[in-house]
């Protein structure tokens, strides 16, 4: 996070493991993702009311086609305000799919395919991020969900988290003495850019490794399901300092949530046949989900949850484990008291 968020923020992650059409015919609703992810954030609310913000990855779409959609917000109500907006493009496409209807008698609406082809958000990976700011202005580059671009789907990084470095000046050097410019010394940019330039590294890695093998658009393709995740991560995180819980997707749609070594920030996490689910609070899965406390887990400090393109999951350790030293503060304070550990903390 930037100088202005150096706590306690909030997370909520949802991978659809299911293709589009299966959540469009069996809920009749193409905004069955979005409604959950609505539902989490606000769930979470009390983790931070200074801003928000929410993204959304497309896995299956043809060239030409956007697959990255991203809304932030700094609005009083910020989490309404961005889930009106996609709200209203939603809105607009059942209009048009009538008109679809009326002309040519094809109820659009029930073909994934078209919402997909016309309407943003409506891909598989669903990241949101509730923004704490301790002192410093509300602006809109300070909100979560952060954006690294690139033409290439596999190199396109997208990063929300619960941080704050301890040792941003060692990171933003660090990027230096690899060539890059960073733009700002905050740790937002240098973890993002730390992870990226070993995203981009690991994408060589796999090129050099079937360039003889494969001819391009289909290289792409190959590409973007070898990445190893866990591999990058493993090499961006190792000079990391600090208490983390970050999330990031690529482009492709392969997503991970990384906890620091020593547990400082939460990360919970529930998985069934429809949904992997990441979250701050355990009841913020357990109220959209319907689910048992005892089926949400916690993410292992020093380790991943990795959920590759297919939707398989892998949790590993991607660094040293450290003596468990989670912020009480934060998880007495930020969490909800209808938590049963929260709840007998509290007393």
């Amino acid at each position: 996070m930037s100088d202005s968020i150096k706590h306690e923020c909030g997370i909520a992650l949802i991978r659809l493991r299911k293709p589009f059409q299966y959540y469009l015919d069996k809920y009749n609703n193409p905004m069955y993702g979005l409604k959950k992810l609505y539902l989490m954030m606000e769930k979470q609310v009390n983790r931070g009311q200074d801003g928000a913000g929410v993204a959304n990855i497309k896995i299956n779409v043809k060239p030409g086609h956007r697959y990255i959609s991203r809304y932030r917000s700094v609005e009083p109500e910020a989490v309404s305000d961005i889930f009106g907006k996609i709200d209203k493009k939603f809105k607009k496409a059942n209009k048009l799919a009538k008109e679809t209807k009326r002309d040519t008698g094809i109820d659009a609406s029930k073909d994934a395919v078209w919402w997909q082809d016309n309407v943003a958000f409506t891909g598989e990976v669903l990241l949101g991020h509730l923004r704490y700011g301790t002192h410093g202005q509300n602006e809109i580059e300070n909100c979560h969900p952060m954006l690294r671009q690139n033409n290439w789907r596999s190199r396109n990084l997208v990063m929300a988290g619960n941080f704050n470095m301890t040792n941003v000046d060692d990171l933003f050097d660090k990027l230096v003495s690899l060539g890059q410019h960073p733009k700002e010394k905050v740790d937002t940019v240098t973890v993002m850019e730390k992870i990226g330039h070993f995203l981009d590294e690991e994408n060589q890695r796999q090129f050099l490794k079937y360039r003889d093998k494969y001819e391009n658009p289909e290289l792409s393709d190959i590409l973007a399901e070898k990445i190893d995740l866990m591999r990058v991560l493993e090499r961006s995180c190792k000079d990391f300092d600090g208490g983390y819980a970050m999330v990031g997707m690529t482009g492709s749609g392969s997503a991970f949530v990384a906890r620091d070594p020593a547990g400082i920030r939460p990360a919970f996490y529930y998985i069934d046949d429809e949904v992997v689910v990441v979250a701050s609070e355990k009841q913020a899965i357990k109220t959209s989900f319907d689910c048992e406390y005892s089926e949400i887990k916690e993410v292992t400090p020093g380790h991943a949850l990795v959920i590759a393109m297919d939707g398989s999951v892998k949790e590993a350790a991607f660094i040293d484990r450290l003596e468990q030293k989670s912020c009480s503060f934060e998880r007495i304070y930020f969490s909800r008291g209808s938590d049963p550990d929260i709840y007998h903390e509290r007393k």
